[in-house]
């Protein structure tokens, strides 16, 4: 059984830093795909960040690259997203999912999803 569980978000102004994490039980993240999506209100669940099959690799979505960044604990078995500069579009519900083997930026391969954090970013 694969439980995620979000924590971290919250409301911060224009400019601020937040910092998501996602653990993890029932799955080794170390071994699985792994990522980061959003979603606000009226709009679709977007990607946001992922690791790559290849390791070191990341991606990112063009509106948060140079401002996010995906990190992952092994140890504690737990995914991070550390949020800069952030902007009133970024407020969103944010959710990490894993999948069984498919390294994606698409949802739909991912097969586990946590409840998700809010993040309100005010200006």
């Amino acid at each position: 059984h694969v439980q995620l569980v979000e924590s971290g978000g919250g409301l911060v102004q224009a400019g601020g830093s937040l910092r998501l994490s996602c653990a993890a039980s029932g799955r080794t993240f170390s071994s699985a795909p792994v990522g980061w999506f959003r979603q606000a209100p009226g709009k679709e669940r977007e990607f946001v960040a992922r690791f790559s099959r290849t390791a070191g690799v990341t991606y990112y979505a063009d509106s948060v690259r140079g401002r996010f960044t995906i990190s992952r604990d092994n140890a504690k078995n737990t995914v991070y997203l550390q949020m800069n500069s952030l902007k009133p579009e970024d407020t969103a519900v944010y959710y990490c999912a894993t999948g069984r083997g498919t390294y994606s930026s698409s949802p739909k391969a991912y097969d586990y999803w946590g409840q998700g954090t809010q993040v309100t970013v005010s200006s």
